[in-house]
């Protein structure tokens, strides 16, 4: 029976780790693994996360991959320390830029990782190499939360002693951010394995050290080396997880492109995501239906609805008439023009606006749509603006996951600028003054946008033949269209490889942007992460200390930049049970498109962060915008779409590439 307890109320989702974190060798009968947490941590919507431990230690392996599951949760978490938290347990909330709050009579412990073997001289030499392999990686995340030296922890990891800190000695070391209200502890004896803890501790719980008559010893979790079919079987696991995480990430995805103010449509993503039958099309299809019920009307400067509300109401109901029969939205039963054919509609606005009617359709039609107080254009410019709206925001891209958004007020180039640091401050004189510091120099890049976009023509035949597809299916195919045209534009500026305002091109060795030609790889993404890391400001004063978090290539490379960042070992390593992974999580975003030809592959730090390239969209407008006139070359009306963007390479330092091999 698993000791993992989730529970969800009110946007808040509480993970409740309280037992040994054990690998499923043998048995799914365990306390906590990797894959309970993962597999529950991935269907959780809810914007907070509270992460309560009490936990003895167990398999520092199962460890670093809940540590770094929670690191790629895009939510606010927050960990909280109840009682003890001992051994490979420690490394759960070592996650810079989250929360650890420890109960003020809490426990932290960590030592050296230890295991148990047989074999010869050379055998244990290897192990204690291994271990100290281990102690290394384990250190990477206590030194990134409590912003000490590496060389610092590693030290506590290597001497083989257990090193218990209080709440508050905790904090001093920066292990936990906050000490809390204590946790109330039972009194009783305590397994005769916890005997080295604190003794003013004990005391203060009053807890003693002998084990009680009927209660065993927790036995020290054994590390047992797997079978090969095991192994197998094991990789089927992490290929289906895989499979499902992706489908879960494509659908929170479209997602985040839905506004935040439109609640009904968020409110279905719990069911979608839970649905494993629920593919990313299916799933996109109900999130276009809900929208369109949902978006608001197209804003009509040139038509002021005022007057009766009765009016008001007519255009409305007009409006999610067309779209329901378009297969957008729904109409309520009270809605009396929910089975209308569009001439029936123009025959009504011309009738709501005291206008003649006549027997001949074409001639009626032409009316509705030449007629100023007919509302039959501005109904369908509704109609056409949901659906344009509702099918850009969902339609798929990738550049928004790896590009920076930006805004300019008109069509001139716009500067972006970058400025230098000071350094290091200086000592003073021998006179005790202090020194003048030189301004840094800044560097400049430029975007500029443009305009791109068509024309839809709705004739009189058209709403004669009661054709949908005529306006509806084109307003959506355009909204995909302009989506498209960005996505496009973007790669084509990634695969010209830009010179930038020094002359030198965006990916050039030097600006220390370009690694050894190599496959996705553990070695080769190691390699990516020291680049950008080393990455100095403009001035060349300090580091910038950017880190990787997303990967991006083609669709051959997707898989792999896949298995090397969710693998426990090094893939690439002939013994695959000896070399832990040290990029296990590195990337919290994995895209791979075929907009992508060859084997390149980039790392992107976050655009917010350190942008790369930037997507510039006029006043902010980054929907396409619609516009309306009546038709005078056609027989009908006219609907102008256009989007006014630019894309434009604005800094080299937050990226690395690699032409790969």
């Amino acid at each position: 029976m698993s000791k993992l307890t989730i529970t969800a109320l009110a946007g808040i989702a509480q993970i409740l780790i309280y037992g040994d974190i054990c690998e499923r060798y043998w048995s799914d009968d365990v306390d906590i693994d990797a894959k309970l947490i993962i597999d529950q941590l991935d269907a959780l919507t809810e914007p907070n996360i509270e992460v309560r431990i009490k936990s003895n230690g167990g398999s520092l392996i199962e460890g670093m991959a809940i540590r770094n599951a929670f690191a790629r949760k895009q939510a606010n978490i927050t960990f909280y320390i109840d009682s003890l938290v001992a051994s490979a347990a420690t490394i759960i909330p070592m996650i810079a830029g989250t929360k650890t709050i420890m109960a003020s009579n809490a426990l932290f412990m960590i030592h050296a990782p230890s295991t148990g073997m047989g074999g010869n001289s050379e055998d244990h030499r290897a192990t204690a190499d291994l271990l100290d392999k281990y102690a290394e990686a384990w250190a990477v995340n206590i030194a990134e939360k409590t912003g000490k030296p590496q060389a610092e922890i590693e030290a506590l990891l290597k001497d083989g002693k257990d090193h218990y800190f209080t709440a508050q000695e905790a904090l001093d070391f920066g292990f936990v951010d906050e000490i809390g209200a204590s946790v109330p502890v039972t009194a009783s004896a305590l397994p005769k394995d916890l005997q080295h803890l604190p003794t003013a501790w004990l005391q203060a719980n009053k807890l003693s050290i002998a084990a009680p008559a009927n209660q065993q010893p927790i036995p020290t979790p054994k590390k047992e080396t797997p079978m090969p079919e095991q192994i197998e079987a094991k990789a089927d696991d992490i290929a289906a997880v895989a499979k499902e995480t992706e489908r879960q990430n494509g659908i929170k995805a479209i997602f985040a492109h839905v506004p935040v103010t439109d609640k009904a449509t968020h409110a279905l993503m719990p069911a979608l995501l839970v649905d494993a039958k629920m593919d990313i099309e299916a799933a996109r299809a109900k999130i276009l239906a809900k929208m369109g019920e949902n978006q608001e009307p197209a804003a009509q400067s040139h038509h002021v609805v005022s007057g009766s509300e009765g009016r008001q109401r007519f255009i409305d109901d007009a409006t999610d008439a067309i779209l329901a029969k378009a297969g957008i939205g729904k109409v309520t039963a009270q809605n009396s023009m929910r089975n209308m054919r569009l001439d029936r509609i123009a025959e009504e606005c011309l009738i709501q606006a005291s206008l003649a009617t006549t027997s001949d359709r074409m001639s009626m039609i032409a009316a509705a749509f030449t007629q100023s107080t007919s509302d039959f254009p501005i109904l369908l410019e509704n109609a056409i603006h949901k659906t344009l709206l509702a099918s850009y925001a969902i339609a798929p891209d990738t550049w928004s996951r790896f590009c920076a958004t930006g805004t300019v007020s008109d069509f001139r180039a716009h500067p972006r600028y970058r400025t230098g640091s000071f350094g290091n401050l200086d000592s003073l004189t021998e006179l005790g003054e202090f020194k003048n510091k030189s301004i840094p120099d800044g560097e400049k890049a430029s975007i500029t946008i443009g305009t791109k976009g068509n024309i839809i023509n709705i004739s009189r035949q058209a709403i004669i033949n009661d054709d949908l597809s005529a306006f509806i299916g084109l307003a959506r195919d355009l909204a995909r269209a302009a989506k498209r045209t960005i996505e496009a534009d973007v790669y084509a500026l990634l695969a010209s490889n830009p010179t930038m305002n020094d002359g030198v091109a965006l990916f050039h060795a030097t600006h220390g942007n370009l690694g050894t030609a190599s496959a996705v790889t553990m070695a080769a993404v190691e390699e990516a992460r020291q680049l950008m890391a080393s990455q100095k400001d403009v001035g060349g004063n300090d580091y910038l200390d950017l880190r990787p978090v997303l990967w991006l290539g083609g669709m051959a490379q997707g898989g792999n930049a896949r298995v090397v960042n969710t693998a426990v070992y090094d893939p690439d390593t002939a013994n695959k049970l000896q070399r832990p992974n040290l990029v296990t999580g590195l990337y919290r975003d994995v895209i791979d498109s075929p907009r992508i030809t060859g084997n390149p592959w980039y790392t992107f730090a976050d655009p917010m962060d350190a942008p790369v390239i930037e997507v510039a969209f006029l006043d902010g407008q980054s929907e396409p915008y619609i516009e309306m006139q009546n038709g005078w070359n056609v027989d009908g009306a006219a609907y102008k779409v256009r989007l006014d963007y630019g894309v434009a390479a604005i800094d080299y330092r937050g990226a690395v590439k690699n032409v790969g091999a």
